[in-house]
């Protein structure tokens, strides 16, 4: 039969199972929108700018395991404001298939109307660049991205489509067939027993744990193999939805300070054996350095990607696979008789008495009544509410990534933040995302005045398309980690560090949404109460301290220590 371009697109996307598409829609691909008129079972976001519509299919990829679909509709312009979203989804490694226009065939090459380069502009920042060459290959190369972005070490895939491409008529039906779920690596019985044997003969052994259990769903497999053997768990920078936090034997993120938190870089830095399931080890857990990682660990680390294994510290043993089937197969060769007489039983007693301790100071500072809000005060108000099911959307800057370690996460996937591209603005359009993924679940966002500040106009995206999440800004009043180090390694010689926002919860109601105000103790948890019920997206904005700083990056300003 007969059809377009554009609805052999829209046709590929039907095939593969997309019910949610997130796009701006732009002229270049409006033969792909008329086509969407008619998919009634493929609902359109549309959102306000490119990059946040990239963020939101990022997290939906995140929180569903499918790609995000992300439509930039127009040439140039639309196409280069993706280049930060995929960025974004490129170092966070999440599925997403952005498809955006270019010049007619006809007119490229010639310096024509919004034609840039658009190929070479988004090599670097995902797995994948197609130049669809003809409309007939409009659907193959869809379900190809689709492919592609969702394999292996995932990651956003970007097809440019000519707009005449998407007009032409071509003859076919589209068809996909869905191949099994491929299961990667296997794990014979000799390395199953290697580890074994190494775990058991360990003074200290550990698990570290990141994104390659997540994307899994393996937080089951992991906590039976951590009971079996009575393994302390520490989650890797970002992702302290692991497991359910709960779990007798978790100890919370194991990044430097101040972000991770003093039980778990002591778990980690203590231990003789490390189990890495699912984690490059990488920056914003490790600064790369030993002050988490210690040197005499014999490292264990499974990873999907071979390229990962061994980058950043030596391994004792390597083993390419999905890190959630090795947790499984492990524990099916332990068992519980040989968990009962491990050698860190004491051990894990003294962490899990550091654990509560330091539980329970956070509550007294948390419990403190004092203006302007401290950090601890706002974190501390956000657990008394927050559902056992909701979702937890955090922007980049100090704020938010001491928030990731001092809230608690239930039910997994339950955790967004922007991992090692530490994007400023991702965490609101995120939290949009995310609702959009799992709409019976609450979604609460956290971003900085700054960061929020970026992408505001995303409120319109959410009263518009009934996206009810919860953003809370932290206003205090300034690029926070800017002046940290200002202050602490510049003299206090302050410049273009302050920030000045409107009332974010006026601006909201201006909107159509609802808005709150937050300034005295106990006024955030009765705002966040309140607007959790609503059946309409809210804003808090919050005033936060503006002294209650921290400076993060200090291994990279040892030269102004003396200055």
């Amino acid at each position: 039969m007969k059809m377009s371009g554009g609805r052999a697109a829209v046709e590929a996307l039907r095939a593969a199972g997309v019910t949610r598409i997130f796009g701006l829609m732009g002229s270049s691909t409006l033969d792909m929108y008329d086509a969407l008129y008619d998919a009634q079972d493929i609902r359109h976001i549309g959102v306000r700018d490119e990059r946040a519509g990239t963020h939101m299919a990022d997290a939906y990829g995140r929180i569903t395991g499918r790609p995000g679909i992300m439509i930039a509709g127009q040439s140039g312009p639309g196409a280069t404001n993706l280049v930060t979203g995929l960025a974004q989804a490129y170092l966070a490694y999440s599925p997403v298939v952005a498809i955006t226009g270019l010049p007619l065939t006809q007119h490229m090459g010639k310096d024509s109307f919004q034609e840039i380069d658009q190929h070479t502009l988004f090599l670097p920042v995902t797995k994948k660049v197609f130049d669809v060459p003809t409309a007939k290959r409009i659907p193959e190369l869809i379900l190809e991205a689709m492919r592609i972005a969702n394999s292996g070490r995932r990651g956003p895939v970007l097809l440019n489509i000519a707009r005449d491409l998407f007009a032409e008529q071509i003859d076919g039906e589209v068809q996909y067939s869905r191949a099994a779920p491929v299961k990667a690596g296997y794990v014979d019985a000799a390395t199953a027993s290697e580890v074994k044997k190494l775990l058991l003969g360990a003074r200290a052994p550990a698990l570290l744990v990141g994104a390659g259990v997540k994307w899994e769903r393996g937080h089951e497999n992991v906590m039976r193999l951590a009971g079996k053997l009575k393994l302390p768990i520490a989650a890797s920078s970002g992702h302290g939805d692991v497991v359910p936090n709960d779990h007798a034997l978790y100890f919370g993120y194991a990044g430097p300070p101040p972000y991770g938190n003093p039980v778990a870089r002591e778990l980690i830095h203590e231990a003789d054996v490390i189990l890495a399931l699912g984690t490059r080890l990488g920056f914003n857990t490790t600064l790369y350095g030993n002050d988490v990682v210690p040197k005499h660990a014999n490292i264990v680390q499974v990873d999907i990607d071979p390229g990962a294994i061994g980058k950043y510290y030596p391994v004792h043993l390597g083993i390419v696979g999905d890190a959630s089937s090795f947790a499984a197969c492990l524990a099916e060769a332990v068992s519980e008789a040989e968990g009962k007489e491990v050698a860190w039983l004491e051990r894990n007693q003294g962490l899990r008495k550091m654990w509560d301790a330091l539980w329970e100071e956070r509550g007294r500072l948390a419990r403190r009544s004092v203006t302007p809000l401290t950090p601890e005060q706002v974190f501390g108000e956000v657990r008394k509410v927050l559902p056992r099911n909701a979702i937890v959307a955090l922007d980049s800057g100090t704020l938010c990534r001491q928030a990731a370690d001092q809230l608690r996460y239930y039910e997994p996937p339950a955790l967004l933040t922007p991992l090692d591209f530490a994007l400023v603005g991702f965490g609101y359009a995120a939290g949009l995302g995310a609702k959009v993924a799992a709409p019976e679940r609450p979604v609460v966002s956290m971003a900085g005045d700054g960061g929020f500040g970026m992408t505001v106009i995303e409120i319109c995206t959410a009263v518009q398309s009934g996206i009810n999440s919860v953003g809370i800004v932290l206003d205090n009043e300034c690029w926070g980690s800017e002046k940290a180090y200002q202050r602490d390694f510049y003299n206090e010689r302050y410049i273009a560090e302050s920030i000045v926002s409107p009332r974010y919860d006026v601006v909201a109601r201006s909107c159509g949404a609802e808005g709150y105000f937050a300034a005295q103790p106990g006024e955030l948890a009765e705002a966040l109460s309140q607007a959790l019920k609503l059946d309409r997206p809210a804003v808090i904005h919050v005033k936060v301290d503006p002294d209650a700083i921290v400076s993060s990056r200090k291994d990279a300003l040892k030269h102004r220590v003396s200055v």
